[in-house]
């Protein structure tokens, strides 16, 4: 029985380490994507920045080309903040997940543990029941031994006595 719940145990053990390592692999996955993300909203802030340095109208005035320019940088920067923040979502939503998982397969263990714990106290219970009977079978066995004892120093003790009574009152045989 020790055997069955110890590999019961090894294999809920071997589940959720295999769980965690998918999901910390795909963490790693995520987290890389994020950082690229990152880096290129980095770049689009910095090619943003240029144009809005940029100043093509009379006397170094923006111009309305200026602006479209401009306003398409922030347009993409929005668009990658999204992909950002739709990334960071996907990540809490595993992370999340990964979390109710564990807390599911540690209740299942919990669980698991407390039935054979169950069991065991049950199987304690009956044994103790076992040995409480034995001891009183013993007991009786003991009680009759000494009553047997008693009795048969008894008939010793009266079988002597009455030997002795009856050697003593033997008839004289005469002698011819």
């Amino acid at each position: 029985m020790k055997s069955l719940i110890a590999s019961r145990e090894v294999g809920v053990f071997f589940l959720i380490c295999m769980f965690g390592w998918f999901c910390l692999s795909h963490s790693l996955i995520a987290q890389e994507k994020l950082n690229r993300l990152v880096k290129e909203r980095e770049i689009l802030h910095k090619e943003w920045q240029e144009s809005e340095s940029q100043k093509s109208g009379i006397f170094g005035n923006r111009t309305k080309k200026d602006m479209i320019t401009t306003h398409e940088w922030l347009s993409r920067i929005i668009e990658k903040d999204n992909q950002i923040m739709a990334e960071l979502q996907l990540l809490k939503d595993v992370e999340t997940a990964t979390i109710s998982h564990e807390k599911e397969d540690y209740k299942y263990i919990a669980q698991k543990q407390q039935n054979d714990i169950d069991i065991l106290k049950r199987v304690l219970s009956e044994k103790e029941q076992e040995l409480e009977k034995a001891k009183a079978d013993l007991l009786t066995n003991e009680r009759a031994a000494f009553l047997l004892f008693l009795t048969t120093l008894l008939a010793g003790f009266l079988y002597v006595k009455a030997k002795r009574k009856t050697k003593g009152q033997q008839v004289p045989t005469r002698s011819l």
